[in-house]
Formats: structure tokens, sequence, C-alpha cells
């Protein structure tokens, strides 16, 4: 491992997500007049949301709101799992009495993700007045809300449905690199789901901006909000000029498709259809941004686990201890990278994505999960990146809460093959009314030996 991937693993994806999903405060504690009843169901309604499984977490605090329909601190949760699974109305249904810091920056967040972008605006800025929040994202994004008066976000122009070939421009790594134009100029973006923004390198755009995507000839989204960032690093790492950084926002309104051993990234103005021979794989986004999926090891009956998805993250998969006791393995027993000392290596028998049971995932412990659980305030037990994605044809629908997974494994162990030989054309078929015999070989016919062709007669002299 070289001091440039040790350099990713550390700083890489993982730290990005500070611009992304700095937050809300946490939640006031119960003052002890709630009923038991409400009290365990909204206990288990938490636990459920911290491992995002927020289908039984929404059951769950459903209970808690039936005994307790008006209690603050029930709505402020139940918001929490409707932005989880980017339901933003019931977002705003449930904390429409409820003024309090954390409830003015989850209706922000939940404006802002529908478009909504002054009203968005009030309420993160009513967020950012109280002296104890501190949130980066929400201030760049009020600013960009205000900015925005009078626009639809992602709108869609020119074509339904682009194909565009992605470059592999490190092949030590399965990047998921994708050429487009912004506001007209051309460049290369990173598809980084471990951000919930467009990224803009803050070299060319210092400041947060709305810009126009181009895909191909056509397939155009305008009004995009992007953030700032020096992306020179990254660039460095990838070997290539990096000038953008695509988060899970615009990518859900895209419906796009990623495919790394075909080469396609495919964007679309509507859902795509679910692929044939594909599962699916239920998706929650922490404060409406952290894209997470449900997972499992040792099978379908196997411990289940929260992984948070980041295409930028070269690993296949990076768990924190508590993952890896869950995978069957003792962190203690696994062996230190020798170039990244703080990293350790090892491999997960069995990952369970849907239906498909991956077995002998590599991956590492020592990366920075921690800080990320803090800003996503949910119990993670690792990362998926890229070395496990690429080996899948990724398909997102409706509007990203699902990703259909294809196995593309058998794709690329074809592609690392030496191409073989064309195969010889056919010789023409006997006539049909030839008797049996050997079947005709399928080798090209030897050419007829060349002739010369023969002197000219001479002329006999006339008499």
């Amino acid at each position: 491992m070289s001091s440039d991937v040790k350099n990713l693993v550390l700083r890489g994806a993982l730290a990005l997500s500070t611009v992304a999903f700095a937050g809300c405060p946490s939640a006031n504690s119960p003052d002890g007049s709630r009923p038991d009843a409400a009290e365990k169901w909204l206990r288990r309604a938490q636990q459920d949301y911290q491992t995002c499984d927020v289908d039984e977490a929404r059951d769950s605090i459903g209970k808690a709101l039936a005994i307790v329909p008006g209690d603050p601190e029930v709505r402020l949760v139940a918001a929490r799992i409707a932005l989880a699974r980017l339901d933003y109305d019931e977002v705003l249904r449930q904390l429409k009495e409820v003024r309090t810091s954390e409830a003015a920056g989850l209706r922000g967040r939940a404006l802002w993700y529908k478009g909504e972008l002054e009203a968005a605006a009030d309420e993160l800025e009513a967020m950012l007045n109280d002296p104890e929040v501190k949130d980066d994202w929400a201030k760049a994004i009020a600013k960009l809300a205000r900015r925005g008066a009078g626009r639809t976000p992602f709108a869609h122009a020119g074509g339904m449905l682009a194909a565009i070939e992605m470059p592999h421009v490190n092949p030590s790594v399965p990047y998921f690199v994708v050429p487009l134009e912004i506001d007209g100029e051309a460049g290369l973006a990173l598809i980084s789901t471990g951000n919930a923004e467009v990224v803009l390198d803050s070299a060319t755009r210092p400041e947060p901006s709305w810009v126009s995507l181009r895909f191909g000839e056509r397939f155009e989204v305008r009004d995009v909000p992007a953030l700032a960032q020096d992306l020179s690093g990254i660039s460095k790492e990838l070997g290539a000029p990096i000038r953008a950084l695509l988060g899970v926002n615009v990518l859900r309104h895209m419906n796009v498709t990623l495919d790394y051993f075909g080469r396609q990234f495919v964007a679309r103005s509507f859902a795509a259809p679910p692929p044939p021979a594909a599962t699916r794989v239920d998706l929650c986004y922490a404060r409406g941004g952290g894209m997470v999926l449900r997972s499992g090891f040792d099978g379908e009956k196997g411990p289940k686990a929260a992984l948070l998805v980041d295409t930028a993250m070269e690993f296949p998969i990076a768990l924190d201890q508590g993952g890896w006791k869950k995978a069957g393995v003792d962190v203690a027993s696994m062996r230190t990278v020798p170039q990244a000392p703080q990293l350790k290596e090892g491999v997960v028998g069995m990952l369970r994505l849907g239906a498909f049971d991956v077995p002998k995932v590599p991956g590492v412990f020592g990366a920075p999960i921690e800080g990320v659980e803090k800003l996503l305030a949910i119990d993670l037990d690792g990362v998926v990146g890229a070395g496990l994605l690429a080996q899948f044809r990724l398909t997102l629908g409706d509007g990203g809460r699902v990703a259909w997974f294809e196995d593309n494994s058998s794709i690329a162990k074809l592609l690392a093959q030496p191409a073989a030989p064309a195969p010889p054309a056919p010789q023409a078929a006997p006539p049909l009314n030839q008797g049996a015999g050997p079947a005709p070989s399928m080798a090209p016919a030897a050419p007829p030996p060349s002739k010369k062709a023969p002197p000219p007669a001479k002329k006999k002299p006339k008499p």
C-alpha cells in the first residue's frame, strides 16, 4: 500500500463528511412523565434508528405516538426517522408545533431536499441563531437557498437519458469518474456518495454556487446547488484533474446507474425499472444525506450491519471493532498494513447484500469511522467502498430509496483475462445432396496455390 493510498483512507471521503453532514443538536432527555409503554416504544424506535433499521423504527415510533401524540421528543425521533426515509412531508407534519433548534434544523433539511428554498433558509438560519449550534453545512446551504430564490433545483433539460463512458483513471483502484460539463466547461467528476451535495474545486469556484451540469450531448441538469472545497489532493491521488464531486443529492435526482467494469454511467430523467437478475437493497439517509445500507454477515440469518456507502473510499470494506466482531474476526489477530501501521487488514468471510452472499471480502480496521458516526448520529459498523461496489452494476431507484445490485464479477474476471483471438470464419456448408460424412472443419479454407499466368501463345506467321 502506497503512502497516497494511506492518506486517502485517513483523510479522503470519510473526512469530506464533515462538510456534508455536520448538524443538529441531540434531543432533550425525557422528564420521566411519559407512560412506561410509550417510553419503551420510544427507546426501541431509537435503537432501530441507530442501526438504520428504519422500517422497524417507523413501526415502533408509531406505537409511541399513538400513546403520547403531542410529546415533543417522540415527535423529534419520528421526524428523524421520516427524514432517513426521505419522507419530507412527514418530517414537516411531525414538527409543526415543535419549536426547538433541532426541530428547525430537521425542518430545514426536509425543505432543502424537497426544493422549497426560502422556507429552508428560514429554518436553517433559525437553527444557526442558537449559540450552541455549529453547522458548516447549514451555513453554506442557507446562503445557497437565499441566492436560489425562484430556482427549481435539479431541473432536467434536453434528452431523457445519457449513457456516458467512464474512464479508468487509476488502473489499481476502481474509482467512479465521469466526464461532464460544468456551466459549459468540460472536466472530470468523481462519484462520491460520502457527500450529500455536489462539491466544486475551490480553485475555480471559491464560494457555494448554482451550476448547470451536462452529461453527453443532450442530458442536462440545471440549477444544481454546489459547495466549494479544495480538490487538489484528490486530483493528485487519482492522477486526474477532478473538478467536482457528485454527491447523493444529485445522483438520486438523476436515477443513475454505475457500472465500473462496463465503463458506463447512465443518467435519467425518469425512474429506472428494476433490472433483471438484480437484488434489491433498501437505503436510508442519515440526516437526509448520508447513504446507508443494511447488510449482514454469514448469510441471511447472520448478524446485521449498518454500512455507509462511500464510492470515494478505495477499499472494499472498512469496519470498526464492533463490525469486525460481528464478522467473526478478532482485530487483535489481524495483520498490520506495512506501509500504514495505523491500519490492519483482514477478510470478511461472507457479506450479504440483498439476496447476494459475497464471500471473502478484504477489508481494513483503523479508518476514522467513529468521527463519521458522531457527525451522522448513528451507529455504523463500517463503510463499503469502491473496491466492493465496482463488482456490481448499481442502479438507484425510487428517488434513491432503493439500490439495485447486479452481479458484475463474471464481467470483471472476463476483462482481467487476455483477449482471446477472433474465431475463424466458418467454411461454406456442403451442398444439400451430399451424403453424410465428417463434419466440415471450422478452420478457414487454405488459399489456392498461386499460379503464374501462361505466356501468351505465339502467333504463327502467315504463309
